[in-house]
Protein backbone atom coordinates (compact mmCIF):
# COMPACT_ATOMS: atom_id res chain seq x y z
CA UNK A 1 0.00 0.00 0.00
CA UNK A 2 1.07 3.34 -1.12
CA UNK A 3 2.35 5.89 1.88
CA UNK A 4 3.99 8.75 -0.12
CA UNK A 5 6.76 10.61 1.77
CA UNK A 6 6.08 13.60 0.68
CA UNK A 7 2.47 14.27 2.34
CA UNK A 8 1.26 14.28 6.04
CA UNK A 9 -1.54 12.56 7.21
CA UNK A 10 -4.35 12.34 9.64
CA UNK A 11 -5.47 10.31 12.05
CA UNK A 12 -8.81 10.03 10.21
CA UNK A 13 -7.06 9.09 6.89
CA UNK A 14 -6.91 12.76 5.25
CA UNK A 15 -3.76 13.54 3.43
CA UNK A 16 -2.27 16.65 3.31
CA UNK A 17 0.02 18.48 1.09
CA UNK A 18 2.01 21.75 0.97
CA UNK A 19 2.06 23.20 -2.64
CA UNK A 20 4.65 25.79 -3.49
CA UNK A 21 2.35 28.97 -2.99
CA UNK A 22 1.49 28.31 0.67
CA UNK A 23 -1.71 26.58 -0.40
CA UNK A 24 -2.70 23.06 1.11
CA UNK A 25 -4.32 19.95 -0.71
CA UNK A 26 -6.32 17.51 0.87
CA UNK A 27 -7.78 13.79 -0.22
CA UNK A 28 -8.14 10.71 1.58
CA UNK A 29 -5.37 8.30 1.76
CA UNK A 30 -5.24 4.86 -0.32
CA UNK A 31 -5.80 2.91 2.93
CA UNK A 32 -9.21 4.81 3.36
CA UNK A 33 -10.81 4.45 -0.17
CA UNK A 34 -9.25 0.19 -0.22
CA UNK A 35 -11.98 0.07 3.81
CA UNK A 36 -14.52 2.26 1.74
CA UNK A 37 -14.45 -0.37 -1.67
CA UNK A 38 -15.86 1.39 -4.96
CA UNK A 39 -16.76 5.39 -4.48
CA UNK A 40 -19.52 6.17 -6.06
CA UNK A 41 -20.30 10.14 -4.85
CA UNK A 42 -17.86 13.06 -3.29
CA UNK A 43 -19.63 16.01 -1.36
CA UNK A 44 -17.40 18.58 -1.06
CA UNK A 45 -18.05 22.09 0.44
CA UNK A 46 -18.03 25.51 -1.68
CA UNK A 47 -15.53 27.39 -2.18
CA UNK A 48 -14.70 30.09 0.41
CA UNK A 49 -15.98 27.50 3.54
CA UNK A 50 -14.28 28.03 6.66
CA UNK A 51 -12.86 25.30 8.34
CA UNK A 52 -11.70 24.55 11.26
CA UNK A 53 -9.63 21.32 12.25
CA UNK A 54 -11.59 18.41 13.14
CA UNK A 55 -14.96 20.14 11.09
CA UNK A 56 -16.58 17.55 8.67
CA UNK A 57 -15.87 19.14 5.16
CA UNK A 58 -18.11 16.65 3.39
CA UNK A 59 -18.87 13.08 2.65
CA UNK A 60 -17.54 9.57 0.24
CA UNK A 61 -20.06 7.17 -0.77
CA UNK A 62 -19.08 4.04 -1.35
CA UNK A 63 -21.31 0.78 -2.45
CA UNK A 64 -20.56 -0.02 1.47
CA UNK A 65 -21.36 3.05 3.11
CA UNK A 66 -20.78 7.07 3.73
CA UNK A 67 -18.01 8.42 5.31
CA UNK A 68 -17.49 11.91 6.38
CA UNK A 69 -14.27 13.87 5.66
CA UNK A 70 -12.61 15.43 8.35
CA UNK A 71 -10.26 18.71 7.49
CA UNK A 72 -7.42 17.82 9.13
CA UNK A 73 -6.11 21.75 9.92
CA UNK A 74 -7.86 24.97 9.11
CA UNK A 75 -7.97 27.08 6.52
CA UNK A 76 -10.15 28.37 4.01
CA UNK A 77 -11.34 26.71 0.63
CA UNK A 78 -10.04 28.14 -1.96
CA UNK A 79 -10.98 25.48 -4.64
CA UNK A 80 -12.54 22.16 -4.87
CA UNK A 81 -11.94 19.24 -7.48
CA UNK A 82 -14.74 19.08 -9.57
CA UNK A 83 -13.65 16.30 -11.42
CA UNK A 84 -14.98 14.24 -8.73
CA UNK A 85 -18.52 15.10 -9.37
CA UNK A 86 -18.23 13.11 -12.89
CA UNK A 87 -15.57 11.11 -12.12
CA UNK A 88 -15.86 9.98 -8.15
CA UNK A 89 -13.84 6.78 -9.36
CA UNK A 90 -10.66 9.07 -9.12
CA UNK A 91 -10.84 8.42 -5.47
CA UNK A 92 -10.10 4.58 -6.01
CA UNK A 93 -8.18 4.91 -8.95
CA UNK A 94 -5.59 7.31 -8.07
CA UNK A 95 -6.03 9.05 -4.15
CA UNK A 96 -3.02 10.80 -4.47
CA UNK A 97 -2.89 12.68 -7.46
CA UNK A 98 -5.96 12.70 -9.82
CA UNK A 99 -8.72 12.78 -6.50
CA UNK A 100 -7.21 15.51 -3.83
CA UNK A 101 -10.73 16.81 -2.93
CA UNK A 102 -10.11 20.19 -1.54
CA UNK A 103 -7.20 23.12 -1.32
CA UNK A 104 -7.41 25.60 1.53
CA UNK A 105 -5.24 29.08 2.33
CA UNK A 106 -5.11 30.61 5.39
CA UNK A 107 -3.53 27.65 6.41
CA UNK A 108 -2.84 27.86 10.45
CA UNK A 109 0.61 26.36 10.13
CA UNK A 110 0.15 25.23 14.01
CA UNK A 111 -2.04 22.46 13.35
CA UNK A 112 0.71 20.88 11.39
CA UNK A 113 1.85 19.57 14.50
CA UNK A 114 -0.83 17.68 14.84
CA UNK A 115 -0.03 15.61 11.51
CA UNK A 116 1.92 12.26 10.67
CA UNK A 117 4.37 11.72 9.07
CA UNK A 118 4.88 8.80 6.31
CA UNK A 119 6.30 6.47 9.02
CA UNK A 120 4.35 7.85 11.82
CA UNK A 121 1.04 6.95 9.56
CA UNK A 122 2.45 3.88 8.24
CA UNK A 123 2.09 2.38 11.89
CA UNK A 124 -1.17 3.44 12.88
CA UNK A 125 -2.79 1.57 9.12
CA UNK A 126 -0.05 -1.37 10.23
Amino acid sequence: MSVPTDLLYSKDHEWVKKEADGKVRIGITEFAQKELGDIVFVELPDVGAELNAGDSFGSVESVKTVSELYAPISGTVSEINEDLEDSPEFVNESPYEKAWMIELDSVDEAAYGDLLDAAAYEKLIG
